[in-house]
């Protein structure tokens, strides 16, 4: 049986065939379970204090009655909720941590269409779970539950000053005011729509604002920062100096200069790396981000003297990283920035003034900045039907690897990633032009296929 837990909550259509209102209940009954053992949670009880788990959605219609189930089955366990309405997913991480919050559940299927909706449950803190918490969760869906009675259950209320909160802290977190820089906020129809306006306006800049009226079915429709040409037409439009794209939750942030050319999360992070760095704000000289992350970052990186530490694909490994090693930035190039000073995830609001802010501390437009990073051509296939364990050991696709790199030399990279979920491996090859990435690319795709291909079922 598949896990349930993916690289980022449990996430499915909603009311499809595993992601049901069911479902929803027992992981919050579940997580209440397993979240609510050790030191701390003992310490509360002897003071006489319930248990508090902050809950929140984004702008999807299933996330009504998804946060219903989760909010029910917290409380028949004897957990007081505090439900913080629509806010993005890492607002939802700050609320916990800041109202000392024993955890927090958020409902967002992230960049996804509308009818999908998932569950992501933070540790006190605002912490994404490791692994071998969420195993543990997931086993216990077949175990007993706590069942309190009478005065014992918990309390559902609204959490009054959700955003008020997360707004001043985003305040205080901004290192220089946006006064004078025109944007675009491409808000996706997701859960920034209400707050991002508003912070970035608070912040000094002129604020242009599309992708900002939600009716539960159009989040991600055609916007945000998985659709990017639509915030770029919009920049040239209003003769705006910069364009910022969240997506549906908000924890990523992907930009477009004042010329609609996009400015990808890599770039982003070197911006932000030069900047920190200068300002001895950069933890170790040191950068975290993933192994799909462009050359040219690689290599700017260490032109500057800064560390680069890689991970897997998925901002939690980054956070891990970063946890484990002290270190103040990282991210990844779909835009997942994090920014560890001031958050426990990724957060595309934080991100999107930062980044403003260099741009109004140095008086230098976004492809001004930019500029310092050369972009490698990297070409992406996704070879399916392949047996993915068979791709370490195969002598063919190891010898055609070693000949694209002995080829591509200083001046390229090669990965083949067997996918985690699906029978599937992704050919990524970077190179000094687009036509030498791709030869190399389409050539490693079929050795892939000839070598590995395997029925699906």
């Amino acid at each position: 049986m598949p896990r349930l837990f993916g690289t980022d909550g449990v996430r499915g259509l909603a009311n499809g065939p595993v992601l049901t209102a069911d479902l929803a209940l027992g992981l919050a009954q579940s997580a209440a379970v397993v979240l609510l053992r050790g030191r701390h949670a003992d310490e509360r009880r002897a003071q006489g204090r319930r248990p508090t788990a902050v809950v929140a959605r984004d702008t999807r219609i299933s996330g009504e009655f998804l946060v219903a189930a989760v909010s029910a089955g917290l409380a028949a366990s004897g957990i007081d909720v505090l439900d913080a309405g629509v806010i993005p997913t890492p607002a939802t991480a700050f609320l916990v941590a800041d109202s000392d919050a024993d955890f927090g559940v958020m409902l967002s299927a992230s960049h996804n269409p509308a009818p999908d909706n998932g569950v992501k449950i933070f540790a006190r803190g605002g912490t994404k779970l490791p692994d071998i918490v969420e195993d543990r969760i997931e086993t216990a869906l077949d175990g007993p539950k706590l069942l309190p009675t009478g005065g014992d259950v918990g309390h559902i209320r609204r959490f009054a000053d959700a955003e008020d909160r997360y707004i001043l802290h985003l305040m205080r977190a901004l290192p220089y005011r946006l006064d004078g820089i025109h944007m675009v906020l491409d808000c996706a129809n997701g859960a920034a729509s209400g707050v991002s306006p508003e912070v970035f306006t608070l912040a000094g800049a002129k604020v242009t604002v599309i992708a900002n009226e939600p009716d539960g079915l159009n989040i991600n429709d055609g916007v945000g920062a998985t659709h990017i040409d639509n915030l770029a037409r919009a920049v040239l439009e209003h003769g705006a100096d910069v364009g910022i794209a969240h997506d549906g939750d908000a924890d990523r942030c992907l930009a477009v200069d004042a010329d609609g050319n996009a400015i990808s999360g890599d770039q982003v992070m070197a911006i932000l790396a030069l900047s920190l760095k200068k300002r001895g704000k950069l933890a170790k000289d040191t950068l975290v981000t993933t192994v799909m992350s462009n050359l040219g970052l690689h290599r700017l990186m260490h032109e500057q003297g800064i560390e680069v530490v890689t991970t897997g694909v998925g901002d939690r490994y980054v956070l891990e990283k970063i946890n484990e090693g002290g270190y103040s930035l990282g991210g990844e190039q779909s835009g997942h920035v994090i920014l560890s000073e001031f958050a426990t995830t990724g957060d595309g609001l934080l991100t999107g003034l930062t980044l403003l802010a260099e741009m109004a501390r140095t008086g230098k437009s976004l492809a001004e900045l930019a500029s310092v990073m050369t972009v490698f051509p990297q070409v992406l296939i996704n070879v399916r039907g392949v047996d993915r364990l068979a791709l370490a050991g195969d002598e063919r696709v190891a010898a055609a690897v070693a000949q694209a790199e002995a080829e591509l030399g200083d001046s390229g990279r090669v990965l083949l990633r067997p996918s985690g979920t699906e029978p599937m491996v992704r050919v990524m090859v970077e190179a000094a032009d687009h036509d030498t990435a791709n030869r190399h690319a389409e050539h490693l795709a079929d050795v892939v296929r000839e070598c590995l291909a395997a029925p699906v079922v």
